[in-house]
């Protein structure tokens, strides 16, 4: 599957090297003035589309016959699982580029992708380690379609949350996925492993114009592309194997699904929309509030190294949720209580920043 990672790499790398010297004049309509913006210049949102077009051509190639990658994907379902995934994603480009696709529009397209896969490749949310829980969900399956679609339409915006600086999402996909792929090769299922890993391939082909330097952003398209195969992985693998624990993908994905959801609490508390964008995320108070300016020439310079140095902050942070995801992917009760320590370590280090009274582990 290594030949899948490196096919996968060179054509996202190139397509976004393409899109990155194309696309410049759309990089002119992004107001400057958003409150999520942390960068000068005028930078390219279109590394979403040589994501899309990486993985999308090494799936292809992974199911044409005769199966010379011995995965076990028939291109009919590979192609199928692509143009479910269209809408979404190509709502996100489109945003990119015009930014006049609305929140609600884009929202109803990620649900409607997720439908599709639902119904296409017949997922399902059928276990969640609560007894009585999974009784209903085996009681009625409905449910369990509907709460599979609503976590596969949800993760592409809790992506989107969190892709702020460079290489932070990005990065974070690809520890996500390399987790996903060894637990689907512990159980013997190449295919679920060969989906990620190709997405993993397209990431890095990305990030190489991406981080340090932040040439061209991920933008919409990306995080729609991360977070619905990254879903749609986490499903179909604790769907098809028993002894995969439902909480591995809930402690895997933890940081930008409490993200998410912490924004949600916080915003309604204020009495604000949920939709509405600020500069409270946790990342976005680390580039505020720790990061040092290493700089001191001229504002641009100096956004861009304390942009650069936010994001390992926030690797080390997921990374203290995957790796114990990965050594505990069968033990439920352990699982449970690694999720519980990071929403508990989450919420006390957000209230210190926000107090200007920041852990000594997180200084510099």
């Amino acid at each position: 599957m290594i030949a899948l990672i490196v096919f996968s790499f060179f054509i996202s790398a190139i397509a976004v090297q393409i899109f990155m010297r194309r696309a410049r004049r759309h990089a002119r309509r992004y107001a400057a003035d958003m409150p999520q913006r942390f960068h000068k210049g005028h930078v390219p949102r279109l590394g979403g589309a040589g994501i899309l077009i990486g993985t999308g051509a090494a799936w292809v190639l992974a199911g044409v016959p005769p199966d010379p990658f011995n995965v076990s994907w028939p291109l009919k379902s590979s192609l199928l699982t692509l143009l479910c995934l269209a809408p979404a994603v190509l709502s996100g480009i489109a945003e990119d580029v015009t930014q006049r696709v609305s929140v609600r529009y884009r929202l109803g397209l990620t649900l409607g992708s997720a439908l599709l896969l639902v119904w296409v490749l017949h997922l399902g949310l059928f276990r969640t380690g609560v007894g009585f829980i999974d009784n209903w969900l085996q009681a009625m399956p409905w449910a369990a379609a509907l709460f599979a679609a609503l976590a596969i339409g949800g993760l592409p915006h809790a992506f989107n949350i969190i892709d702020g600086y460079n290489g932070l999402a990005g990065t974070v996909a690809v520890l996500v996925c390399l987790a996903i792929s060894h637990v689907a090769l512990q159980v013997g299922d190449r295919q679920l492993a060969a989906m990620v890993l190709c997405l993993v391939g397209a990431t890095i082909g990305f990030l190489i114009w991406n981080y340090p330097r932040g040439k061209i952003f991920a933008g919409d398209g990306g995080a729609y592309v991360w977070g619905l195969v990254i879903a749609l992985a986490c499903i179909t693998l604790v769907q098809r194997h028993p002894v995969v624990s439902p909480w591995f993908p809930m402690l895997l994905l933890i940081y930008p699904v409490w993200e998410t959801l912490f924004s949600i609490y916080r915003k309604l508390a204020r009495g604000q929309s949920p939709g509405m964008a600020d500069a409270l995320h946790f990342h976005q108070l680390i580039f505020r509030r720790i990061v040092r300016v290493a700089f001191a020439d001229d504002e641009a310079r100096q956004l861009l190294s304390r942009n650069n140095r936010t994001s390992p902050y926030l690797w080390i942070f997921a990374g203290a949720t995957i790796v114990p995801a990965v050594l505990f992917w069968n033990n439920t009760p352990v699982l449970v209580a690694f999720t519980l320590l990071f929403v508990a370590t989450y919420v006390s280090a957000y209230l210190m920043i926000v107090r200007f009274k920041v852990p000594r582990w997180l200084r510099p």
